[in-house]
């Protein structure tokens, strides 16, 4: 738009009034205003994470976690997990789990009752979005889910894997990060998968299957 300065102040001309004027400044005041009261809120924050700087640099390792998406589930989760024995009762209490249901505007399926942390869904959801687009194990999680069920719900079921991943790394302060790599599945499930299908195939025909691995 800079190359179009003379030409967009010739088309204002005769157009753009000291009233408009006024209202241009009046909401320029305001966004200015505005992004004061985020940066004072952001220097809050800052202060108060700081303590927490490890913590947070370690769940920021996670794929699609932000230091802003971190900064959330330290605020809503707290760092104490002994009050979730396991990963599962931290997943519960958010109500972040795959198997709910809805239809008809009704709620079905297990961890139906309660409304979990709205805002940590929001960040789960945003993160699991996020590392649907990495070239990480998460992301080709996301993308095989995706395919198969749909966006939404490859959203729960990655967002259910990052916050698992949250509560080993809130678990042990020692704890670090480590993607499994974009190729997990081909290299390790997908085989797997289809040598139990050929050995169904063979003892349907009715032969007695015995696997050696190579020499």
């Amino acid at each position: 738009m800079r190359r179009k300065i003379t030409i967009l102040e010739e088309a204002f001309t005769g157009y753009f009034t000291d009233h408009h004027a006024f209202l241009l400044g009046t909401m320029l005041a305001r966004v200015d205003a505005i992004s004061a009261d985020i940066a004072a809120l952001d220097a809050r924050i800052g202060e108060a994470i700081s303590p927490f700087a490890g913590t947070v640099a370690r769940l920021d390792e996670i794929p699609g976690i932000s230091l802003t998406a971190a900064h959330v589930i330290i605020a809503e989760t707290g760092l104490d997990m002994a009050r979730f024995p396991t990963a599962g009762h931290l997943v519960s209490w958010a109500r972040f789990a795959p198997g709910v249901k809805e239809s008809a505007g009704k709620k079905k399926g297990k961890g139906t009752t309660g409304h979990g942390n709205p805002y940590l869904a929001a960040v789960l959801g945003n993160a699991a979005a996020a590392a649907g687009r990495t070239g990480t194990f998460l992301g080709e999680r996301y993308r095989r889910i995706a395919r198969r069920r749909g966006a939404k719900r490859a959203i729960v079921a990655v967002g259910h894997s990052i916050l698992v991943i949250a509560w080993h790394l809130l678990s042990d302060p020692d704890a670090r990060f480590h993607d499994l790599g974009p190729d997990y599945y081909a290299m390790r499930i997908d085989p797997e998968r289809r040598k139990r299908n050929h050995v169904r195939q063979l003892e349907a025909l009715g032969y007695t299957v015995t696997l050696e691995p190579a020499a």
